[in-house]
């Protein structure tokens, strides 16, 4: 097995950008969502489903700390420009601002907001687009943070800080799904890992395993259950399309990749050879 593709995404649950290489900490990727959009009438941490538009967003990093976002319409703004919230909330079509990450120390930053509703069941079932017959995730595999917090402290990530694919995953979804676009930017690993002629869904059995990959080590916690961010439209050539979901939860364990953490800090380069540990 070797690295295929290293993704990095400056903001949260923007499109993102191949990298050649790239440096890892404890946290995760270094430059990887380090900055988030606040929905500013609701004081949250923006996400796709109030906000699907932001998935039509694409960062990347420009020089002396920016951080350049180009819109849906091909317009770009710089994280440093003055009417860079301005700019986001017009395209978006509502209230956003940009807020870089602050320590883990700031917990009130990071808390979740409000209270939860009375229909509890509906109010996941809306966030992870479940119809009434399909079974909710088990949350359990989203770590420890997740309810009290919006994102674990001192950092943006959804759970963990890492998200690796294989491309027989990859392969196998396109196969049983040839009417939809099965694009890899729907999913928004970190690593695509090439898993050569092996079949199905590989790294649904690394679970509680470590791989070397550069100088990097990481250990796999548990399969990644999805969220209706999956269906969204990304690009026109990758739109808003429902069955994708349907076909994960009924015949993927409702999981598209792997959550991973980091074990020892390095570095990780395109075509790095994905070594298990023993």
């Amino acid at each position: 097995m070797h690295v295929t593709e290293l993704w990095q995404y400056p903001v949260k649950s923007m499109i993102g950008s191949r990298l050649p290489e790239a440096h890892f900490t404890e946290l995760g990727m270094v430059g990887d969502r380090i900055w988030a959009l606040r929905d500013v009438d609701g004081d949250y941490l923006a996400n796709t489903r109030q906000t699907p538009g932001i998935m039509q967003l694409a960062a990347a990093h420009g020089g002396g700390g920016d951080v350049a976002i180009r819109l849906a319409d091909g317009r770009s703004v710089l994280s440093s420009d003055s009417e860079a919230n301005a700019v986001l909330s017009e395209a978006l079509g509502r209230s956003v601002r940009l807020e870089s990450l602050r320590p883990p120390e700031d917990l009130d930053f990071y808390r979740s907001r409000g209270e939860l509703p009375e229909d509890l069941m509906g109010y996941l079932r809306d966030i992870f687009a479940r119809e009434d017959d399909e079974p909710l995730p088990d949350f359990s595999k989203f770590g420890p943070y997740v309810g009290e917090y919006q994102a674990p402290p001192g950092t943006f990530y959804d759970c963990y800080p890492l998200l690796l694919m294989t491309t027989s995953s990859l392969r196998t979804m396109a196969a049983a799904l040839p009417d939809s676009v099965v694009d890899v930017r729907r999913f928004r690993p970190t690593l695509v890992i090439d898993t050569g002629d092996e079949p199905g869904h590989p790294e649904f059995e690394w679970s509680g395993r470590q791989f070397s990959i550069g100088s990097v080590v990481v250990e796999v916690v548990n399969d990644c259950p999805r969220c209706a961010a999956i269906t969204k439209q990304v690009t026109p050539d990758i739109p808003q399309d429902r069955a994708i979901l349907r076909h994960v939860v009924k015949e993927m364990g409702q999981a598209v990749g792997a959550y991973a953490k980091v074990v020892q800090p390095g570095t990780i380069t395109q075509g790095d050879e994905v070594r298990a540990r023993t």
